[in-house]
């Protein structure tokens, strides 16, 4: 055997034990052991610890990840970034200019590029007005999120309140809201994305999915083929699906997320990860159980099979 044809062979021995290696099936998923059909608890000590943390979403290509924590009364998001088949450590997003006051980033929503962020917000000059929460908008520029401003008309208003936005993969979005001529507390809208950072007037996607109860806590697919709502208004607590036929959306149903839901906790914020393979949700505790976020003692993220949402 001449060295040339051994130097070949052992490349190619090399090559073929590289590619038999064992490939991490949940790295995106900083390693956590992947649930089943019973939720589990996400990534303790990571996101889930001994404070309040809520709501964890990914961007489209799993390099990101962000999650609402309540620190001395400010709900704050926070993100890890996946870098060199890590995440690092999270850390506080600064959303308004004047961070050391109260104030409210939840529920965040990335587009599809994972350059814009929308979410729930409550600037600290709104809190000491008592200002109702609107739609807000981060740009990620250089690597870095900058300093959020107000979504405009029409999608946030002066005096009702613009909660739960997510955005699709047009760049439009769906949103909750409380304005005139919704059937109940808050229906859901969908404001369509006219490009430069302006939305068309808002729609109420219609009376099958939204009711005088009203809804909260929505999920849509980028695609919009479904989406999921979470009801905190009712006695009837945990998540409905609704999928879209003929552009239409059909009567939302109700599925089981593999566990009895417990009494007195708030179920909300569903989410389906990039991948379509998990849902996530979180769940809160109050105490008294009625004092809603004022009283709340506990927050947590789980995540569950996906089989749990789709099964017949």
């Amino acid at each position: 055997m001449n060295r040339r044809y051994y130097f070949l062979l052992m490349i190619a021995f090399v090559f073929v034990l590289q590619n038999c290696k064992p490939i991490s099936s949940n790295n995106s998923y900083i390693d956590e052991k992947l649930p089943g059909i019973t939720p589990e608890l996400f990534a303790s000590s990571f996101v889930n610890t001994d404070a309040i943390e809520i709501n964890t979403v990914f961007n489209a290509s799993f390099t990101e990840m962000f999650f609402t924590r309540i620190i001395d009364g400010s709900f704050i998001i926070h993100h890890s970034d996946f870098v060199n088949g890590k995440w690092t450590a999270p850390q506080p997003i600064q959303m308004y200019t004047n961070q050391e006051s109260e104030s409210v980033a939840i529920d965040p929503s990335i587009t599809q590029d994972g350059n814009t962020m929308y979410f729930l917000g409550v600037s600290p000059e709104d809190r000491l007005k008592k200002g109702k929460p609107d739609i807000y908008r981060s740009q990620k520029i250089e690597g870095k999120w900058q300093i959020a401003s107000k979504v405009g008309y029409p999608v946030s208003t002066e005096k009702y309140v613009e909660s739960y936005p997510v955005v699709v993969a047009d760049g439009s979005i769906y949103f909750t809201s409380n304005r005139p001529g919704g059937l109940g507390k808050g229906d859901i809208y969908r404001a369509q994305y006219l490009g430069e950072g302006k939305f068309d007037t808002p729609v109420n996607i219609g009376s099958e999915v939204n009711s005088e109860e009203g809804q909260r806590g929505t999920y849509v697919s980028p695609d919009e083929s479904y989406l999921i709502t979470g009801n905190t208004y009712t006695d009837e607590k945990g998540f409905a699906i609704s999928f879209k036929e003929n552009n239409k959306w059909q009567t939302p149903v109700h599925f089981d997320i593999g566990e009895p839901l417990k009494k007195d906790w708030i179920y909300f914020c569903p989410y389906m990860s990039p991948d379509g393979k998990y849902f996530f949700f979180s769940k809160r505790y109050s105490n008294p159980p009625k004092s809603g976020w004022k009283g709340v003692i506990k927050g947590e993220v789980y995540w569950v099979d996906v089989s749990t949402v789709f099964e017949d």
